[in-house]
Order: structure tokens, then C-alpha cells, then sequence
């Protein structure tokens, strides 16, 4: 492992966690004798909810929430940073396909890679270090956004691409590539002062905290049985996110699961907001 990803696992190994709305971190010294990182874990108990759809306020308020980069933080909650770091946003075609193509994961053929899922978002791709200085020098400047907004943490989706993208006749991930992509985002997240959140990818849970992740947000880890990956390795860290869509012994037995999350709420899959018809939030 990069000594400057060593340093940054044993920082975040001392991070501890702190009361929620206290605002500022406990700072830790840096092993590698740089500068001082302060961060602040999630509050473990409390209101949380998961709001990309949009970005509301709850009868009673909120501990912690997750917003998109784009939202303001919320008044008084524990507020983490919504940020796809693996692949594009919708709508932000531009942005790549201008001067920064080669940022963008091609398959053999030469086609640009898109999420089958996500057919406006293309893959980003991780492959060489000068794409990966690349990307975060474009992506960083969300990351710095979300400290500069008063957000505490941020959370970085779609690491699991190389899970994904297996085949070069489809386009071609490597893991290491994506860790050391995540790496770079660890240090610019402590950097700035943020704390920085693992998004789903059970099966490189140990990987993802020995290189410096300090919790995880994880989609669905009842319903494919995954919360243990997560709650095994995090502790009472994980923020657990599961959609009624996909539910298939019910919320009641989410919430008995020992292996569950200790903050752990069902929404609705667009994660719209209380006026819309679609719209279902309920916290363990």
C-alpha cells in the first residue's frame, strides 16, 4: 500500500465519534507529520433520512441526513455530501465529453461505457494515474464544494464499479484502480475537513476501512443479506438505506436483523420528497 494511504488509515483509525449537531471534529495527528485532520464521525442514534430525490424538512428535525451535492446542508443535522465519484452526473455530459474524454471509460471497440442502469451516466475510468489526477481534479472541486457549504461528511458512490465493468469487450475495471481513485478522494475528504463514507460494495468492506474510509452507507444490505459486511467492519457506523421496492421479508424484519444498522430507515426508490404520491419514509 502508497505510504500516504498507510497514513491515512492509521488517522482515521483514531477518529471517534461525536455528539450530533456538535459541529466541529476531534482533531488527530497526522502519523505522517503533515497537518492535523479533524473530522466527525455520524451521531449513531437519532432522525436520519436519505434525501437525493430532494432535499426537505421533517416535522421534528434531523440527526443526520444525506443530501446531493447541489442541496444545502440541513439546520442542525449531521449532514453528509452526496458524490458520484466513479461515474458522471446526469446532465453533466458536457463537462466530460468537452476536453476530458479520455476520463471516460471505453470498451474494446472504442465506445464510450454508460451504466446500463443509469443511461445518463457514463463511467469514469480509474485505469492510470494520470487519469485518476484527472478525475479528482475535476471531482475535487465537489468534494472542497460540500466542506466550503458546511456539509460534515461526504459519501462517494459507485466504487463498486470494477464489480461491474469486467469485460474489456464492455469496458474494463480493475479494483486497485478504483481503491486507488478512492484513496485519493480519503485524502482530499480529511483534507478538507470531512469525514468520508464507503457507499455500498460489501465485498471490500475491510479493504475500503484499512485505506481510510471512517463509515459506510449501504442500499439494500437486508434485502441480499449483506448488513453484516458493513456492521462487521464499521461497528454501529453503517447508515442503512432500504427501498420498499425491494423488500422481501418486510420492514419489521429489517429492523429485528442484529446484523442491522443502528440507524436504518425504508424509502421510497426515487427518494422523492413528502408531497409526492410515491413518497415512504419509516426509520427502525
Amino acid at each position: 500500500m502508497p505510504q500516504q494511504l498507510i497514513a491515512a488509515a492509521l488517522v482515521v483509525l483514531t477518529l471517534t465519534a461525536c455528539q450530533a449537531g456538535s459541529g466541529t471534529g476531534q482533531a488527530v495527528d497526522d502519523p505522517a507529520g503533515q497537518e492535523a485532520v479533524s473530522a466527525t464521525l455520524p451521531p449513531t442514534s437519532g432522525r436520519f433520512d436519505y434525501q437525493l430525490g430532494a432535499a426537505y424538512e421533517l416535522d421534528g428535525g434531523l440527526d443526520v441526513v444525506v443530501r446531493d451535492a447541489t442541496a444545502e446542508p440541513a439546520a442542525g443535522a449531521y449532514n453528509v455530501c452526496y458524490v458520484n465519484g466513479f461515474q458522471t452526473q446526469p446532465g453533466e455530459a458536457d463537462l466530460w465529453l468537452g476536453g476530458n474524454e479520455d476520463l471516460l471509460l471505453h470498451d474494446a471497440a472504442g465506445k464510450l461505457v454508460v451504466d446500463p442502469d443509469w443511461p445518463d451516466e457514463y463511467v469514469l475510468d480509474p485505469s492510470t494515474e494520470a487519469k485518476r489526477a484527472g478525475i479528482v481534479d475535476i471531482l475535487g472541486q465537489v468534494i472542497t464544494g460540500c466542506a466550503d457549504a458546511g456539509f460534515d461528511a461526504v459519501e462517494i458512490d459507485n466504487l463498486d464499479t470494477w464489480t461491474r465493468f469486467t469485460e474489456p469487450a464492455t469496458g474494463l475495471i480493475e479494483q486497485d484502480a478504483a481503491l486507488a481513485l478512492a484513496g485519493s478522494y480519503i485524502d482530499l475528504a480529511h483534507e478538507s475537513g470531512l469525514a468520508i463514507g464507503q457507499k455500498n460494495a460489501a465485498e471490500a468492506t475491510t479493504a475500503a476501512r484499512e485505506l481510510g474510509f471512517d463509515f459506510a452507507v449501504t442500499e439494500e444490505c437486508a434485502a441480499y443479506d449483506e448488513c453484516g459486511s458493513y456492521t462487521g467492519v464499521y461497528g454501529e457506523h453503517v447508515l442503512q438505506i432500504e427501498y420498499t421496492d425491494n423488500l422481501p421479508e418486510g420492514f419489521d424484519a429489517v429492523c429485528a436483523d442484529p446484523d442491522r444498522a443502528p440507524l436504518t430507515i425504508l424509502r421510497d426508490r426515487d427518494l422523492v420528497g413528502p408531497d409526492a404520491a410515491a413518497y415512504a419514509y419509516e426509520q427502525c
